[in-house]
Order: C-alpha cells, then sequence, then structure tokens
C-alpha cells in the first residue's frame, strides 16, 4: 500500500502544534481547585505547553526542509498553525488582565496584513520571503508571552514586568517588519495596474 506524502513527520508536528492551542488556551482560563496538576502549577504547566508548540515550529519547518518532505499541506498549514497559536494566547492574556488589548490588536492586526500581502502575491506568483525583523519577531514574542505567564504567580512581578515590555518591543518589531513587507510587496507588485484582457 501506498503511503500519503502528506501525512509524513513534519506535518504531524505542525497537526500537533494545532492540538496544543486549544489544551494551552483551557489551562490558562481555567481555575484550578487544586495547587498542583501533574506536579506543575498552571503557570508553569501552560509555559510548558506553549514552549513545547512553539519548538514543533522550529522542527517542522526544518525536517520538512532536510527530508525533502515540503508538501502543499504543510505550506497551508504551518503559517495557520502558527497565528492560530500566538492569536489564541495572546487573547487569552487579554482576559486574564495580563496584556494590553491595543498592543495584541496591533501584533495580530500585523499577521492578518502579512498573511493578506502574501496571498496576493501568490496570486501574482510572486513569492515573498520572510524578513529577519519578522523572523526576531516571533524568538521575542515567544519570550515575552512565556515571561508573561510565568510571571503571574507570587514574588515573580518582576518576570511578568520584563515579558509585558518584551511585549512592547514584540509591537514595535511588528509594526516596523509590517512596513518592510509593504516595501518588498510594492516593489514586486504594482495594485492599481489594470489586468489586460
Amino acid at each position: 500500500m501506498k503511503s500519503n506524502p502528506a501525512l509524513n513527520l513534519p506535518n504531524t508536528l505542525t497537526g500537533f502544534r494545532i492540538f496544543l492551542v486549544p489544551l494551552v488556551v483551557v489551562v490558562l482560563l481555567t481555575e484550578f481547585h487544586f495547587e498542583k496538576w501533574f506536579f506543575f502549577n498552571r503557570e508553569e504547566l501552560a509555559v510548558g505547553i506553549f514552549v513545547l508548540a512553539s519548538l514543533t515550529d522550529l522542527l517542522d519547518g526544518y525536517l520538512a526542509r532536510k527530508r525533502n518532505q515540503v508538501t502543499t499541506l504543510g505550506q497551508l498549514l504551518d503559517p495557520i498553525a502558527d497565528k492560530l497559536l500566538i492569536a489564541s494566547v495572546l487573547i487569552s492574556l487579554v482576559e486574564l488582565h495580563l496584556a494590553q488589548a491595543w498592543v495584541v490588536v496591533i501584533i495580530i492586526g500585523r499577521e492578518f496584513t502579512v498573511t493578506g500581502l502574501r496571498m496576493i502575491a501568490a496570486i501574482h506568483q510572486v513569492a515573498i520571503p520572510a524578513g529577519v525583523l519578522g523572523k526576531w519577531k516571533m524568538v521575542v514574542e515567544v519570550l515575552a508571552i512565556s515571561f508573561i505567564i510565568w510571571g503571574n504567580q507570587r514574588d515573580w512581578e518582576w518576570v511578568k514586568l520584563t515579558g509585558a515590555g518584551l511585549l512592547y518591543f514584540v509591537a514595535l518589531i511588528a509594526i516596523v517588519s509590517m512596513v518592510e513587507y509593504f516595501v518588498k510587496f510594492a516593489r514586486r507588485i504594482d495594485l492599481f495596474r489594470e489586468d489586460q484582457a
């Protein structure tokens, strides 16, 4: 029986990341009636799940390229999984009053904008690769969210404040990198050009 090339390890990791999204949200937004859950408190468990999900983002792309298992399904699901994870956790932080709503709107809005630009570029068969700023944004984003969640416990206020400061920095990077995408997009595609019939 011939195996399905879409059901490979990188795509399985991407699917696993999507599975972890509702799990981390439930852990974040559910009040435990006991002190520990599997020997971890809520904050520790939420950070562990979030970091694990973030690491699968690095691993699935690396494995797909190394094993020559880049598929259309993977290219579709990977960015969706990334945005689901980040958006869900950031919205949860707003619900918990651990993050400012306007900062989260900037970060998530940037993701929608860049995705839209890439979709338009794809229609015109133009590739817009991720910039260095976009990659750094993801790294700082993971650190900021982890610090905010981890710091939401007694005597860890300085960790939470550090995370909040990093999240403001993420918002700044998001704006700058979005402008970078717009510039790349404008150089490759003329939105005002009328297609020839």
